[in-house]
């Protein structure tokens, strides 16, 4: 017998089958909802939850292989110490009251000195708020440690978009499956956005028209009517060159702009000096496809824009963000509830991350910040009045920056200093793994109470443990337990359960007894939020002139911001890199499932048959891609999926999996985008030579 159920971690299975309610962790718009079948003790399969609309029984290729990453022969069971030199992999078996002994004594000797030389590093390994920041929040609070500014995804388009619409706020998800016109832009949908996917196929069968822009050809822009394959970092010169042809053609609401929107001239004028010819210079495509795509923005109803995080990872990522959500407002596309644009949700959700998180624990404490993706530059400085204290001490978990962080070589050599203190709390013996003093085996979704919001959708989902821990596996929330236990912090905040927390999370503004019964539960959203206006600005309206970036002494109007390694300046690095996600790994995640590895083969650079030929360069050869930054090796694919003059480094391989030891972040820098601190992933130039 087979019955839907919530477990507690204290509550073993009886024998026989049950299904129990839970979420997908991973750091992706869809944020699903599972069901975990357990015969016996042991998770046999995991698939999506049916009655939960956005994800409707299915999930991706990488979640739906999520036993065997839990029963992963190389997954860690016990706590490991360092046995060896950093890097080599040595370790022997320790026990975990040694472990934490051991680590609370070093972290207090450091914290006695300064403990601002203790740093957090951490980022969506899992999506889940109690899981996530809440008792390891806590606990560096507590302590006084380094804050962490955790940027390396999203920071800069969310700037945008709070500076143009108040906030990471949108159009629902669902209603995309009645556009007449949908602008995927920046998003490889299929592998990153599946169950948007699913509604904008719906919206196709239904004689919608789909357009992609994207500067590789990835499997959703073959798949839509058009693709706009423009430069990488080209964006709002794209938005700005539309908003031309809308005035010039007045395929404006001018209702709409006149009630709901600021800065209007200004915007205007702007939009004017960006002519189709000169945006198409900028882009590399052709004018006559820039106004037809106007054209089609401007009369069409309902038409749509579902953007994704890849175009705001260049310099100028924030102002492109900022340009292309102002392109709704002009033509009165909120008022439909199947038209506007959608980046994210996650601002609709009313988290109460004061109540998880404690910052009162800093008890008027004001601790520097470091930028997560600066960390290769940062864990190499000596202390200086600037910078404060030398890193000292490193505590790593649900991230792995040897593999994600830019300029590797500098992460590497920084986590291979001898004097640096380094926990890690993973699955896997990943890149990062390797340079920590302890390792401490982590628990997976199935193994541990959670909670989570969306940014694809505007449902709040709950995780129960399906199963027991495996081996001698702690979640995160338990190990911050028990370090400050150690520590000797007696505060009550830290004896507080996991499901305690859950229920915090979003305090009575949401029926916990409902997540518990569904496993999920909607926000009250309305199905079109900005129709009459009434945006979460300081105006209420949707902001083309932003007041808050003007008295920063930025530009408040959207605009073109060149790439900081712009194709065509270097005559020693000629080619544009960027490195999309490959279809069946999520960031560095999945990297180490067998099945998955398989699916992917090995590193691959795409590269266009023109830029091969010049270089004599065929698929399958072994190619040298380097830059100042460094060197990576990998295997060329000759593809139409990149566009001349650019390249397409697929990553994002673990290191150890690399042709050299490397990955490709071994060429991206550490400069930072235009607005929210982002990094500049897309913003790369590089040779390619055959090995």
């Amino acid at each position: 017998m087979t019955s839907a159920i919530g477990i507690s971690p204290s509550v073993s299975l009886l024998q026989g089958e049950a299904v129990v309610r839970g979420a997908c962790p991973h750091d992706c718009p869809d944020t699903c909802a599972l069901l975990t079948t357990v015969r016996d003790g042991i998770a046999i399969k995991v698939s999506g939850n049916p009655d939960h609309q956005p994800t409707d029984g299915v999930l991706c290729n990488k979640v739906s292989k999520y036993t065997e990453r839990t029963y992963s022969p190389d997954r860690l069971l016990q706590p490991l110490r360092r046995a060896g030199p950093k890097g080599s992999g040595r370790y022997e078996p320790v026990s975990w009251d040694d472990a934490l002994e051991d680590i609370a004594a070093r972290l207090a000797a450091i914290a006695a000195r300064d403990p601002e030389a203790i740093v957090p590093y951490s980022y969506a390994g899992t999506m889940g708020l109690v899981q996530g920041e809440s008792i390891a929040a806590r606990f560096f609070n507590r302590l006084g440690a380094s804050m962490l500014d955790r940027t390396i995804c999203s920071s800069a388009g969310g700037e945008g978009l709070a500076q143009t619409l108040g906030g990471k706020v949108g159009m629902k998800v669902e209603f995309f499956a009645e556009a007449k016109l949908i602008l995927i832009w920046g998003s490889n949908s299929i592998a990153s956005n599946l169950h948007f996917w699913r509604l904008a196929q719906a919206a196709k069968r239904n004689g919608a028209k789909l357009v992609c822009i994207d500067p590789r050809r990835s499997e959703t822009a073959e798949k839509c009517h058009e693709h706009v394959q423009l430069r990488p970092g080209t964006d709002a010169a794209l938005a700005l060159a539309m908003m031309h042809e809308l005035v010039v053609n007045d395929w404006l609401d001018h209702d709409y702009i006149a009630r709901h929107t600021t800065g209007w001239e200004g915007l205007r004028e702007r939009a004017l000096r960006w002519t189709p010819e000169r945006a198409a210079a900028v882009c590399g495509i052709d004018a006559a496809q820039i106004r037809s795509l106007a054209r089609d923005w401007g009369t069409t109803r309902p038409a749509a824009i579902r953007v994704n995080y890849g175009m705001q990872r260049v310099r100028g990522g924030g102002n492109a963000v900022r340009a292309v959500a102002c392109l709704p407002a002009l033509t009165g596309a909120w008022r439909d509830r199947a038209g506007g644009v959608l980046l994210s949700s996650s601002g609709t959700f009313p988290v109460d991350r004061a109540a998880l998180q404690r910052p009162d624990l800093l008890a008027g404490r004001a601790p520097r910040t470091i930028n997560m993706i600066t960390i290769g530059d940062d864990v190499l400085r000596d202390a200086s009045p600037e910078f404060g204290p030398r890193i000292e001490a490193l505590v790593v978990y649900n991230s792995n920056p040897v593999a994600v962080a830019p300029e590797s070589s500098k992460v590497v050599a920084g986590f291979a200093r001898e004097d640096l203190f380094t926990v890690v709390l993973e699955h896997f013996r990943t890149d990062t793994a390797d340079y920590a003093d302890y390792i401490l085996p982590a628990t997976t979704q199935l193994e541990h109470w959670d909670v989570h919001l969306a940014y694809g959708h505007t449902d709040v989902l709950l995780n129960r443990p399906a199963i027991a821990p495996v081996g001698q596996a702690r979640s995160n929330t338990q190990v911050f337990r028990d370090l400050a236990r150690h520590m000797g912090f007696t505060d009550e905040c830290f004896s507080e359960t996991d499901e305690s927390l859950c229920r915090k999370a979003y305090g009575t503004r949401i029926d916990f007894d409902e997540l518990l019964a569904r496993g999920f539960a909607s926000l009250p959203v309305a199905d079109a939020p900005f129709a009459n206006g009434g945006f979460p600005t300081a105006s209420g309206k949707c902001e083309f002139f932003s007041e808050a970036l003007a008295r920063q002494g930025m530009d408040g109007l959207p605009d073109h911001v060149p790439n900081y390694e712009l194709a065509g300046s270097s005559p020693r690095f000629p080619l544009a890199m960027i490195s999309p996600p490959a279809r069946n790994f999520l960031n560095s995640t999945f990297v180490n499932v067998q099945s998955l590895r398989d699916i992917e083969g090995e590193p691959v650079l795409e590269i266009h048959a023109q830029d091969a030929m010049a270089r004599g360069i065929t698929t399958g050869m072994e190619v040298r891609v380097f830059n100042d930054r460094g060197e990576y090796r990998c295997k060329a694919e000759v593809s139409p999926r990149a566009r001349p003059g650019v390249v397409n480094g697929l990553g994002i391989w673990w290191r150890k999996f690399g042709l050299n030891g490397t990955n490709v972040n071994e060429l991206t820098s550490q400069k930072l985008t235009d607005m929210g601190r982002g990094p500049v992933f897309y913003d790369c130039l590089v040779e390619v030579q055959a090995a």
